[in-house]
C-alpha cells in the first residue's frame, strides 16, 4: 500500500533521513522504531507530505503521495493539541469537513466516534472541560473521522490508562479488520510486540532493522531455550548454564549443542515437559542493544539492515 523509496532529507547539511526504505502492505500494523533524534518525525512528515524528499519517492496505492491522495492518510501527531474552546462535536465536523465529507457526514461520523469512545455525554460540552486522557481520546477521533485508509499514530498510548490503553487497541483491531492500515510509531516495545506485524528501526536517519517482529527478536536470540516442566532440567548433555525465568527455565546451550537435542535429552531423563521454545530477547532488549551497538555493528561489513522474510519454527 505504502512504498517509500531510497528517500533523502538533509538539514544544515546533515542527511536526518538517509535512503531509507521500506513498504506497508495493505491491512497490517507496521512499527516505526528509532531513539529520540533517529528521524522517525521527519520522515513520518514526508509520508503525510508535510515536507518533501531532497531525493526518493513516496507512493501509496502507486501514485506519488500529494494533493488529493493526502485525504487517504490520516496523522495523530505525538504533540498533541485541540481548540479548547469549541466542543468535541465541533472539532470533529471541522476535520470531518477538511477530509472531503459534508457537514452532515462528518456530524454523524463525529458522533458515532465519541460513542464508541465513550464520550457521547460530552459531545456538545467545551474540550477546555475534559480531563487530560479524554481530550486524548478526542484527538484519536480526529484521526479516526473520514475513514483514513492510511492511519499514522505517532505515541498513541502515552498517558493512557489501562482500561483506555485497551480501548485504543481495540479500535485499532476493528479499524484493522475494516481495511484500514496503520503505521505506529512508539517507545512501547510491548506494544509493538502485541500488535505489530512488522517493524523498521532507524537510527540516526539509517536504516538499522527491517522484517517481521518475530524476525527481529530472533536474530538477537541467544543461543538458548525455555522449558516449563515438573522439576529441575539437571545433568542435561549440551547445557552450559540454567537460570529460572517466570515459572520457567532458561538452558543456555553450549555452541556445538542444538535444541533439538537437549529435548530428546529432556524426555529421556524422565521429565514431563508442559512447554518448550526458542529463548528470543524481548523487543526492548533488541532495541537497547542496537542502540548501544551503533550502525553497521551487528549486521556484518556492509551494515545492510536484516532482510524481510518470513518466519518459521517457534518463538518465544
Amino acid at each position: 500500500m505504502l512504498e517509500v523509496r531510497d528517500i533523502v532529507k538533509t538539514f544544515d547539511g546533515r542527511a536526518v533521513v538517509n535512503r531509507v526504505s521500506f513498504e506497508v502492505r495493505p491491512g497490517e500494523i507496521f512499527a516505526l522504531l528509532g531513539p529520540n533524534g533517529a528521524g522517525k518525525t521527519t520522515l513520518i512528515r514526508m509520508i503525510t507530505d508535510i515536507l518533501k524528499p531532497d531525493s526518493g519517492e513516496i507512493v501509496l496505492d502507486g501514485s506519488r503521495v500529494g494533493g488529493d491522495s493526502r485525504r487517504q492518510i490520516a496523522y495523530l501527531p505525538e504533540e498533541r493539541g485541540l481548540y479548547r474552546r469549541v466542543s468535541p462535536i465541533e472539532v470533529l465536523v471541522y476535520y470531518g469537513e477538511l477530509k472531503g465529507l459534508s457537514a452532515h457526514a462528518a456530524r454523524a461520523a463525529g458522533l458515532a466516534l465519541l460513542e464508541r469512545m465513550e464520550l457521547a455525554e460530552w459531545a456538545t460540552k467545551q474540550v477546555q472541560t475534559l480531563s487530560k486522557g479524554m481530550q486524548q481520546k478526542v484527538q484519536f477521533c480526529t484521526a479516526l473521522i473520514g475513514a483514513p485508509r492510511l492511519l499514522i499514530l505517532d505515541e498513541p498510548f502515552t498517558g493512557l490508562d489501562p482500561l483506555n490503553t485497551q480501548l485504543f487497541e481495540e479500535i485499532l483491531a476493528e479499524r484493522r479488520a475494516a481495511g484500514s492500515t496503520v503505521l505506529l510509531s512508539t517507545h512501547q516495545m510491548n506494544k509493538v510486540e502485541e500488535l505489530c506485524d512488522r517493524a523498521l528501526m532507524i537510527n540516526r536517519g539509517h536504516m538499522v532493522l527491517y522484517g517481521s517482529v518475530r524476525d527481529l527478536r530472533r536474530r538477537y536470540a541467544d543461543h538458548a531455550v525455555m522449558v516449563r516442566c515438573d522439576r529441575r532440567p539437571d545433568a542435561v548433555d549440551g547445557v552450559r548454564g540454567i537460570a529460572p525465568v517466570d515459572g520457567e527455565w532458561k538452558l543456555m546451550l553450549e555452541p556445538s549443542a542444538s535444541p533439538q537435542s537437549v529435548l530428546r535429552d529432556l524426555v529421556a531423563s524422565g521429565l514431563w515437559i508442559e512447554s518448550f521454545s526458542i529463548a528470543n530477547l524481548p523487543l526492548e532488549d533488541v532495541f537497547v542493544r542496537v542502540v548501544r551497538e551503533g550502525l553497521g555493528l551487528d549486521h556484518g561489513q556492509s551494515g545492510a539492515p536484516l532482510a524481510d522474510e518470513p518466519v518459521k519454527g517457534a518463538a518465544r
